[in-house]
């Protein structure tokens, strides 16, 4: 049914005549007139009754008028739910408790105003495609992978470096260290299990690990930041690495310390992607806001690996 007829029926039957209908419309009253003609042949059924005042709506026009106006409103929401700027911007962090989340939370601190939609993707590829597809609007990842080249239609800005951080239990041998550089890490185990092959970080691990010849175990399931928490603080043998703005709670009696890591400072490089012909204007304000409020990278005395540099 072509919703153009049934909104020249529904401003007819509310102005009772087709010329103050047109008018309305910015047609004519020959176009009111054919349109009207039209939908009674769709329907099969007379719509209004011409008068000298000008036209009543017949018994079925009256049936059909409340019918009229709510697919007019169906109409409308449905537009409105993709209009851009009217939907809530779709962003993708991988984790709840990560520097990104936390990017975002200062975001909607400093603009309550904008509807937001968080997913957690789990690898590069599917952000990308999300983004491709419209099903997000951005995406916080680090960016570069050797061999895997954003598309020419994904733009990416870097956001955020995020400082390594030593978090190791009170038997620990470096527990009452104030820092730790990368040499002083080497021969330590340090026991990631959350790592996955094929994931940005698990590149980003790998690079570290080939450059400062450090040992990093991913062995066993990964039950969780709890049980990394309880495991971390039972053993003198294992330690792990945190980011400086992840946000985890464990008991006060694990005793667990985060130490700062130096000589040079390991960073997680943040950047955000988008799609070049995304128009929500949600984004250009996010934009903006990263740009005036994350800290810069590049920092001296900090190492991220060469494929993180920006494009």
């Amino acid at each position: 049914m072509d919703l153009n007829t049934v909104r020249t029926f529904v401003a007819a039957a509310d102005a009772g005549q087709f010329q103050e209908a047109a008018a309305e419309l910015a047609v004519t009253q020959q176009a009111v007139s054919k349109r009207i003609a039209a939908l009674e042949r769709n329907l099969g059924v007379r719509l209004f009754a011409r008068t000298p005042r000008g036209a009543e709506l017949t018994i079925d026009g009256q049936a059909f008028l409340p019918h009229a106006r709510e697919l007019l409103r169906v109409a409308e929401r449905a537009a409105a739910s993709v209009r851009t700027g009217s939907r809530p911007l779709r962003v993708d962090v991988i984790a709840s408790r990560s520097a990104q989340s936390g990017l975002m939370r200062g975001f909607h601190r400093a603009h309550p105003e904008i509807e937001l939609d968080v997913v957690m993707l789990f690898d590069i590829e599917a952000a990308v495609a999300a983004i491709r597809s419209g099903a997000i609007d951005v995406s916080f990842r680090a960016v570069g992978m050797p061999g895997r080249p954003l598309p020419e239609d994904i733009e990416s800005v870097r956001v955020l470096d995020e400082a390594l951080q030593l978090l190791i239990g009170p038997a620990h041998e470096l527990a009452s260290a104030r820092s730790v550089t990368l040499t002083q890490l080497a021969g330590h185990r340090i026991w990631m299990p959350g790592i996955v092959p094929g994931t940005e970080w698990a590149a980003y691990y790998d690079d570290l690990v080939a450059e400062f010849g450090l040992t990093i175990e991913a062995t066993g399931p990964n039950f969780g930041s709890d049980a990394l928490l309880d495991t971390i603080a039972d053993t003198s043998a294992l330690a792990t690495f945190m980011g400086e703005q992840t946000r985890l709670v464990w008991p006060a009696d694990h005793g667990l310390r985060r130490i700062p890591v130096i000589g040079p400072t390991p960073v997680y490089p943040h950047s955000l992607l988008w799609h070049r012909d995304n128009p929500h204007p949600a984004l250009a304000t996010l934009r903006a806001h990263l740009a005036a409020t994350a800290a810069g990278h590049g920092a001296a005395g900090t190492w991220a690996p060469d494929w993180a540099i920006p494009r």
